[in-house]
């Protein structure tokens, strides 16, 4: 299997089912977590030399960082509906959930500065949401902590790819520290799928063809991005989520679109 291709785990005495560290990905800046949370499980961080994005997948929590208490947030019963709730929280401070029923969580980070900013609560008002593409390249976005919001280094989008389309297509890079041309940024896929016995399929590939692996991920599966093109499908019948977490030297998306594909946006 790819190393690319992270499969869940059994959940943890945290509910602990995916950890993408640096250390695992080999890579500096991006961490990925999912934990699975049963009904009154607390779950409690010290972020250290990192910033944190808490994004509810499914589920309410109630809430508190860095000293203050943010109540009880979330709502959406599946990632695949709309309004997603998250936290954000600065590097050198701490956070604290309990569930208020089942409830699935993200943990997104990367390098920050401790006390650069407050904690803060992400609500649905505070995401911007759009459409991008047409026909059987269409997908929809929904900007949780996008470059014109307030972090150190994160970066976090949803996207809903619906059934028979494709989505991070043309294939699109961001692997070169070459602004303003393109920026260096690390990424993971969260993938989920609706009805979850489907499947997708990713490539990761780059121009030499040094790195070429093509994916047939599942419910539930994390692919890491380190550097290249990074295409994904949905197969017909089946709608595709994914949550995206971007990191790298510097705080902007810019992307390089593959040479060979890049006539479709011009047609």
């Amino acid at each position: 299997m790819s190393k690319l291709l992270v499969k869940p785990q059994a959940p943890d005495a945290e509910g602990r089912i995916h950890e993408v560290t640096p250390e695992t990905a080999g890579w500096e800046h991006v961490g990925f977590a999912v934990h699975k949370l049963a009904a009154g499980q607390s779950l409690s961080r010290e972020t250290g030399d990192r910033e944190h994005c808490l994004v509810l997948l499914s589920g309410k929590v109630a809430a508190s960082a860095a000293g203050q208490d943010f109540g009880v947030i979330g709502g959406r019963s599946s990632p695949f509906e709309p309004d997603p709730w998250s936290l954000y929280v600065p590097a050198g401070s701490n956070w604290s959930l309990t569930a208020q029923g089942p409830c699935e969580l993200a943990i997104c980070s990367a390098p920050g500065a401790a006390g650069a900013r407050p904690a803060r609560i992400i609500g649905p008002a505070d995401v911007g949401s759009l459409t991008r593409g047409e026909g059987s390249n269409t997908r929809h976005v929904r900007n949780i902590l996008p470059e014109t919001e307030a972090a150190d280094g994160l970066l976090v989008v949803e996207v809903i790819t619906p059934s028979g389309c494709w989505s991070s297509y043309p294939p699109h890079k961001h692997d070169q520290d070459n602004l303003p041309a393109e920026s260096l940024l690390e990424e993971t896929y969260y993938h989920r799928l609706d009805p979850p016995q489907g499947f997708g399929f990713q490539r990761v590939y780059t121009d030499d063809r040094s790195l070429d692996e093509t994916m047939a991920f599942s419910d539930g599966d994390v692919v890491l991005v380190p550097k290249g093109y990074h295409p994904v499908g949905a197969p017909h019948g089946y709608e595709l989520y994914y949550l995206n977490v971007m990191a790298g030297p510097k705080r902007v998306w810019k992307f390089h679109n593959d040479p060979a594909h890049e006539w479709m946006l011009k047609a």
